[in-house]
């Protein structure tokens, strides 16, 4: 006997009938309490051959409705089994309105909600983003993944095969720039420097292409792959000058230069430590410990914002400028002796 259709009326189909049908519900119903409602009802109906001919099918059909409510009544368990049945579902992030790149995929019919969640598991248990997860699994391929990302980003996806950079945007931003923040510069207009990214940019990159061509950056996504091709292609070896650094870097090296001075002559006036009392002692030793800290400040920004755009690049590894501090390992040492000679050395 075919209990779906003579105790609850559920016309021939599948059988078993999804949660919606067997709840005598229609699909994809939100209403948590109208869920509740009809389990109520049909459970009370199907009750009353619990004690008859037909009490082993009805206990199993009992358990069916309780199985199908507890599904639908919990959010979680019920987006995702919305999802199996192909259920496209607005995840937007409250804060940003953001839509995820697994939601754009599905609806462009790439993935299936059974693979939104077995791209969302795996992301999370290898430590990846969704986009290099989608591609990883071979669910997409990297541009279809790019242009999810970008439209969960709300930025433009391009081709950079058919684009030609301006060479006066390539030739203000150097090459080590580039390869950093993985980004390649392709025009600049009146208002804005268009640069295509391989992902959402950072404050710091705003603030470089801000100092360098003096606008704010207007930005477009290409694959990872396609800006690494284009950076070796056009920033080639011997190809372009590299441009020096931005502007903001010279005026903080003039401000710590100004800064070297006044305390340099501060130094000059010092009286000797054996004539000093007690408080005059304890007042130099804090002066030494903040003529310390300048000093690494100052060899600091100068090996970051000058010299390694002027010297440490052009026969350091490229490693070296996640760590460009060269002239203070250099300086440092020298200069911390005299300090300590200056003002911690009892004489």
């Amino acid at each position: 006997m075919d209990v779906y259709k003579e105790w609850l009326g559920i016309p021939e189909g599948p059988r078993p009938p999804d949660y919606y049908a067997l709840l005598r519900l229609v699909q994809f119903e939100d209403d948590p309490e109208k869920i509740r409602k009809h389990y109520k009802k049909l459970n009370a109906h199907v009750r009353k051959y619990a004690t008859g001919q037909y009490s082993v099918e009805s206990q199993e059909l009992l358990n069916e409705l309780a199985k199908a409510m507890l599904c639908l009544t919990d959010a979680e368990s019920k987006k995702e089994y919305d999802r199996s049945l192909g259920r496209v579902i607005d995840e937007r992030d409250a804060a940003t309105g953001r839509k995820p790149l697994t939601a754009y995929l599905q609806e462009e019919g790439v993935l299936t909600g059974a693979q939104v969640n077995e791209v969302k598991s795996h992301a999370d248990r290898i430590g990846l983003t969704l986009r290099d997860a989608v591609v990883q699994m071979k669910l997409a391929t990297v541009e279809q993944a790019t242009r999810a990302y970008a439209n969960e980003l709300g930025l433009s996806y391009i081709d950079l095969a058919d684009m030609v950079p301006e060479e006066a945007a390539l030739d203000a931003l150097p090459k080590n720039v580039v390869r950093r923040y993985t980004c390649l510069p392709l025009f600049v207009d009146a208002e804005k420097v268009l640069v295509a990214c391989a992902d959402e940019p950072s404050h710091d990159l705003e603030e470089e292409i801000r100092l360098r061509f003096g606008r704010p950056m207007k930005t477009v996504l290409a694959t990872p792959q396609s800006i690494k091709e284009n950076i070796d292609r056009y920033y080639a070896p011997g190809m372009r000058k590299e441009p020096t650094a931005p502007a903001k870097a010279g005026g903080m090296a003039a401000k710590t230069g100004g800064m070297a001075a006044k305390i340099a002559q501060k130094v000059a006036q010092q009286k000797p430590v054996s004539s000093l009392s007690p408080e005059e002692r304890a007042e130099r030793r804090n002066l030494g410990i903040v003529l310390a800290c300048m000093t690494f400040v100052i060899l600091g920004n100068l090996d970051t914002w000058v010299l390694w755009d002027l010297a440490w690049r052009h026969f350091l590894p490229l490693s070296f400028q996640y760590f460009p501090f060269v002239g203070t390992l250099i300086l440092g040492g020298p200069a911390l002796f005299v300090i300590w000679q200056l003002y911690f050395k009892s004489r």
